[in-house]
């Protein structure tokens, strides 16, 4: 027997309710969503310079920045426009929004990836006699700001609204609070001190500012920025980077987001993750040990330590973060099993 026209109505009515609580029915943002692709294909484009291009500065080769942005702005991007496509209060301020990181962002990682093609530096270029520099660094100084300030007016807006499930809720209230502040690290950045150095040209360049940090002792003109690095990010190994920091907050919404998948994957194999509260529950405590490992790169960069050389005090403040986890971790699953509909949100 047919169901009846209320029975199909009411199904159709649920099945909308879902589309539009998961955004499965929704369109990702054009202007973020053409970014990304234009980011990635600066990424394949950086990929084949590293094997092409045999120019160096600082001892990476001139693609590698490029290459690094155009990923980095390539996955942020289409998170970014996954996020705005959901169903949420103010999505007209929210479409701007992101239109305006859109186009902040190709300007910026523009002007980089030109600067890369010329053989010189893109950040914190002091050197004048260059139109294109000179051009490049206003840039920067309103695109940069705008692309913090465009981020933080959307955390702004979506961070008290439930925009789907409680764990990918969560995941992207404390993502996109962790995204503000790697991007407000790089401001740190400009304050490490001057240094000249040459570009592939033999021109004599002024940095004004870098990212390495160096005990103050030993700060002065020379080149700390050029020291051998970590292979592929080039991080340094002789002080703090802030470009660690910088990123970890960047792309903790991604790390997140993979763990909310990741825990929805192993409910039906164990069934104190398949409520849904427990499951949120334990996307904040690894939000909460992900905010605790960004506090530790930071301080140990401040500190000029380097990543790879961590001392007695990063690695006490990596054990203790790794015990704290273990026990929130673990208390949420004896809360799972003794209280099944109780655990706290």
């Amino acid at each position: 027997m047919p169901p009846s026209h209320s029975v199909v109505v009411a199904e159709r009515a649920a099945h909308a309710r879902h589309r539009r609580r998961t955004g499965s029915d929704a369109r990702l943002h054009r202007p973020l969503t053409w970014m990304a692709l234009v980011m990635a294909a600066l990424t394949v484009t950086s990929l084949v310079g590293l094997l092409v291009d045999d120019r160096m500065l600082l001892g990476e080769s001139v693609w590698l920045k490029p290459l690094k942005f155009g990923f980095a702005f390539a996955l942020y991007g289409l998170t970014l426009a996954w996020l705005l496509s959901l169903p949420h209060k103010g999505s007209r301020a929210t479409w701007w929004l992101g239109t305006t990181f859109a186009v902040a962002g190709a300007l910026d990682v523009g002007f980089i990836a030109v600067q890369a093609a010329r053989g010189t530096f893109s950040h914190f270029n002091n050197f004048d006699a260059d139109p294109v520099n000179e051009i490049g660094q206003r840039i920067f100084m309103s695109g940069v700001p705008g692309l913090f300030l465009a981020n933080l007016i959307i955390v702004v807006i979506l961070s008290w609204q439930r925009l789907v499930d409680r764990p990918t809720a969560r995941a992207i209230h404390f993502g996109l609070a962790l995204a503000v502040t790697g991007m407000a690290m790089g401001y740190l950045m400009g304050y490490t001190g001057k240094q000249l150095v040459r570009d592939t040209n033999g021109n004599v360049v002024e940095l004004i500012a870098g990212h390495t940090v160096v005990d103050p002792a030993n700060r002065d003109l020379s080149p700390r920025d050029a020291a051998p690095g970590m292979p592929i990010t080039n991080w340094s190994t002789i002080g703090g980077d802030l470009r660690v920091p910088h990123f970890v907050g960047l792309h903790g919404i991604q790390i997140l987001l993979l763990a909310v998948i990741v825990l929805a994957w192993l409910a039906p194999r164990y069934p104190w993750l398949r409520p849904e509260r427990t499951r949120a529950a334990v996307v904040g405590v690894l939000a909460l040990g992900y905010t605790g490992l960004l506090a530790i790169v930071f301080t140990q960069a401040m500190r000029a330590q380097s990543l790879i050389h961590p001392d007695g005090t990063t690695l006490a403040s990596i054990a203790a973060l790794t015990v704290g986890v273990a026990v929130l971790l673990g208390a949420v699953y004896r809360r799972a099993h003794t209280h099944p509909r109780a655990i706290p949100t």
